[in-house]
Formats: structure tokens, sequence, C-alpha cells
């Protein structure tokens, strides 16, 4: 399954305990789903002593969520569905390009969520 959301999009939370949070996207997991996003769904970690952390202690961390639990923003930084657009160059090759549906703009990976 291919999910629309990719690595580096800002996106909102839009249910759960972390509901109207935003961050931008650090990995998206299609095996089971879910996506990991920056400053939501911290929880609290103990950790034994060891080598690579010696002190040991309480980390916070996040955690993936669920990727139906979070809306991509688009261009002026509000929440929008997303679809696909196809369009075929002078070659016949077909280029897919995500689209927001609020506004009809192109999303790429440098626009996603910028205000």
């Amino acid at each position: 399954m291919k999910l629309k959301i990719k690595k580096g999009d800002l996106v909102t939370v839009i249910s759960g305990s972390d509901k109207g949070k935003s961050g931008k996207v650090l990995k998206v997991s299609l095996k089971d789903l879910r996506v990991l996003v920056e400053g939501v769904n911290v929880r609290k970690k103990h950790v034994k002593p060891s080598q690579k952390n010696p002190q040991g202690g309480v980390l916070s961390e996040e955690r993936p969520i669920h990727y139906s639990k979070v809306m991509l923003l688009d261009g002026q930084g509000k929440p929008t569905r997303v679809g696909i657009k196809q369009s075929k160059d002078k070659e016949g090759k077909i280029t897919r390009t995500r689209v927001a549906k609020t506004t009809g703009q192109e999303i790429t990976e440098a626009k996603a969520g910028r205000k």
C-alpha cells in the first residue's frame, strides 16, 4: 500500500491525545501503516545505564502513530486531503503529483506545510 504522506512533510494530528499538534514527519513505516512525527506522541522511557548511556534515567522519545490520525498541511498551513494528479509528458511518460484538495495546488516535499 502506498501512503500519500512522505518523510519531510508537515502534518497535523486530527485525533487522539495529541490532537491539534503539528510537526515534521521523521519516518514512515509502510509495514505498520505508522508515521513518526516530530514532537508528537512523546513518551517517557526508563533506561538502565549502559556504555551508550552511562547515566541511564528517564528519556523522552517520540513514538509512531497511525497514519489515519494525521493530515497533511497545505501551502497555507491548513489541513487538507491529498489527491493524485496524473499527466503525460511529450515522451508518453506518466508523472504523478500530489494535489491539495482544498486549494488544488501541487504539493512538493519542499512546499508541504510551509507558511
